[in-house]
């Protein structure tokens, strides 16, 4: 049964004070169906706030997120779409910064590496439409089922190889 606005807004408030990221991308699909675009816009500034807080945590801890762990993994896929965000604004050095701490925060080999190539890029100049048609694989990612862009072109290795960011 579909609930009101109030029951949702009353859900993800709950979701919230349990710092509970999973708990609100479950939410999602019913929060876009009946929010109107402001409140909607304030359902994701929570879930982004909730992240930050999480990241900061997780920086001060010295420790990496463990992908396995639901919350973690939430925690994750809200900063990936931020630093998305801040690509497709053509704020390209922000999105950069921000693909750099992603490499580096998790256990999970396949997303440290597929950050790199974000960052890579990123950090050479490339825009996200470039990144989008000449770097990512997006057919490949598709297939790879992951919420974010996880395969990539030849010339992406290429691009790794000749980067001048060292470490990466």
């Amino acid at each position: 049964m579909a609930k009101t606005a109030d029951e949702l807004k009353e859900i993800t408030l709950k979701n919230q004070e349990n710092f509970d990221i999973a708990s609100l991308y479950v939410l999602e699909q019913e929060a876009q169906e009946v929010f109107d675009e402001d409140t909607l816009q304030g359902f994701y500034a929570n879930i982004l706030d909730l992240a930050l807080e999480k990241l900061t945590d997780t920086l001060e801890a010295h420790k990496k997120m463990d992908m396995s762990d639901v919350q973690d993994f939430a925690t994750t896929r809200a900063l990936y779409e931020y630093a998305m965000e801040h690509y497709s604004a053509g704020q390209i050095a922000d999105a950069s910064a921000l693909f750099e701490v992603l490499s580096g925060l998790t256990n999970d080999e396949k997303f440290s590496s597929a950050l790199k190539f974000h960052w890579i890029a990123s950090a050479e100049g490339v825009n996200l439409e470039n990144f989008l048609e000449n770097v990512a694989d997006l057919e490949a990612t598709q297939n790879a089922e992951t919420f974010y862009v996880s395969e990539f072109s030849k010339q992406a290795r290429k691009l790794l190889d000749d980067s001048q960011i060292k470490g990466a």
